[in-house]
């Protein structure tokens, strides 16, 4: 075969090698009383996977071009006009068709590694099952009768579980509320989609932490936005930065994650959240605030939101369940202005008709009852042993090769490797050791970084991970 794949093209290699073959056909090159080459001799031919020349004849099939014959190879289609033919859609046209955009392929390839039972996880951010209130939870489905409703919710969610939420923030999160301004959603994940596609425009330039969780989240890719970064230093962002910001680029919102932070466990400094929303109020930006871990504060302090000092109504605020009791749940609510959550929540009848009732009735009842305090110091007392642990097998089995800040909450924490790595390398190796963790390059545009969860393991499991890491970082 004469023929080279154009490797600096953006053109997929599977798509070039599958419009080469279509032309070929075409024009002769390949006739139609021969075989194709077998999937095997074509990869080697062309020196890429066999999957890639998979996808190649996938397409070329899809499109009635080729027959696949099991045992006799592959042919070129008898009824290639398709006058008798059926002809099945060229399914991988639809998916990179599609406008919503998939998790990078590292993001990918971390969820199946983490689907193994096997490796040591300190990549996902959910709690390992032993903090979940399980006993607590089984009682309530067990002992007390179901009250909600088996039909369609109010569109904003059960209004007893919204009662509870007001009653709840205010006691711990000193945020004062009511349950017309709640909006009930299938986790924080669920309502940070329905924020920036209800109230965002394809162009529009929005601000996050540089690093963050939101730095490589698909939704702002798919929807169009113009995504600026702010840098994060040991106190948070600098509310300075973003006036700069918005001379340039005209500012629609800017999200937030001022509460030990994800990936850093940075609390962003108090000085700086009262100056960040003075500078919300003059400008006109409202401030998107994403709460998981306020609660989780390791000195029993309590810890202020960017809602609860919200004076202007400028914060909209998105808290969860899925760190704190069950990721299962599913439990997530955002806090705003009456008319934004209406508006949100006609987004959320269109996609999903509303939540569901049963785990809002569960989520209600756990709220309601004297065990999730019980269960809030029980977290929060075993989130910062292994932080303790995690900390501790850091500087043993590291030393010097790893600098990182002490969270004093959340399950994050936030590691610069002193040296320089190739990353993937460095994520192979790990994984080949059966540890797995999260890239920085995933959430931050500064190189050289890695995070760590420590909610998923207990301490003996986290000290053999980082044991792990260590031996895959020092073969680079």
């Amino acid at each position: 075969m004469v023929w080279n794949i154009d490797r600096k093209s953006k053109k997929p290699i599977y798509k070039q090698i599958a419009d080469y073959i279509e032309n070929g056909i075409a024009d002769g090159t390949f006739p139609s009383d021969k075989k194709l080459p077998s999937e095997r001799d074509l990869a080697k031919e062309l020196d890429v996977n066999r999957s890639t020349v998979v996808a190649a004849y996938d397409e070329l099939e899809s499109n009635g071009l080729i027959q696949r014959n099991r045992g006799s190879g592959t042919t070129i289609s008898k009824d290639i006009w398709g006058i008798t033919k059926k002809r099945i859609p060229s399914w991988n046209r639809y998916i990179e068709a599609g406008s919503f955009l998939p998790n990078l392929p590292v993001s990918q390839r971390i969820r199946k590694e983490m689907e193994k039972q096997t490796i040591i996880n300190l990549a996902s951010g959910e709690l390992s099952e032993d903090l979940f209130p399980i006993k607590v939870l089984r009682e309530i489905t067990n002992t007390q009768s179901f009250i909600g409703r088996l039909g369609y919710d109010h569109p904003q969610g059960s209004e007893a579980l919204r009662t509870s939420i007001t009653k709840h923030v205010k006691e711990f999160r000193n945020i004062k509320t009511n349950p017309s301004s709640i909006l009930i959603t299938s986790g924080a994940q669920q309502a940070l989609h329905l924020i920036v596609q209800c109230l965002l425009r394809p162009g529009d330039s929005v601000v996050i932490e540089d690093p963050s969780y939101h730095y490589n989240l698909p939704i702002f890719r798919s929807t169009g936005l113009k995504t600026y970064f702010l840098p994060v230093d040991k106190d948070g962002i600098n509310p300075d930065d973003l006036v700069s910001l918005h001379k340039k680029h005209r500012i629609k919102i800017i999200f937030l994650n001022p509460v030990f932070q994800n990936p850093t466990g940075i609390l962003m400094h108090k000085n700086r959240r009262k100056k960040l929303l003075e500078i919300s109020s003059e400008l006109g930006i409202p401030v998107i605030e994403d709460d998981p871990y306020s609660l989780t504060s390791f000195s029993g302090e309590e810890i202020s939101t960017l809602k609860s000092m919200d004076l202007n109504g400028n914060v909209l605020y998105i808290s969860s369940l899925s760190k704190i009791v069950a990721s299962g749940l599913r439990i997530g609510w955002i806090i705003g202005p009456r008319a934004v959550i209406e508006r949100l929540a006609d987004a959320k009848q269109q996609v999903d008709f509303g939540h569901a009732s049963f785990t809002q009735w569960i989520a209600n009842d756990f709220l309601e009852s004297e065990a999730f305090h019980s269960h809030m110091k029980d977290l929060v007392k075993k989130l910062e042993s292994r932080r303790n642990q995690i900390v501790k097998s850091l500087q043993y089995y590291l030393k010097d090769q790893v600098d990182f800040f002490t969270p004093q909450g959340g399950i994050h924490i936030w590691c610069r490797i002193n040296k320089e790595f190739n990353e993937i390398q460095l994520l192979e190796e790990a994984i080949k050791r059966g540890v797995i963790y999260v890239p920085g390059s995933t959430m931050g545009s500064d190189q050289g970084h890695v995070r760590f969860t420590y909610a998923r393991e207990k301490e003996e499991v986290i000290n053999e991970g980082i044991k792990r890491f260590a031996q895959a970082l020092h073969l680079l």
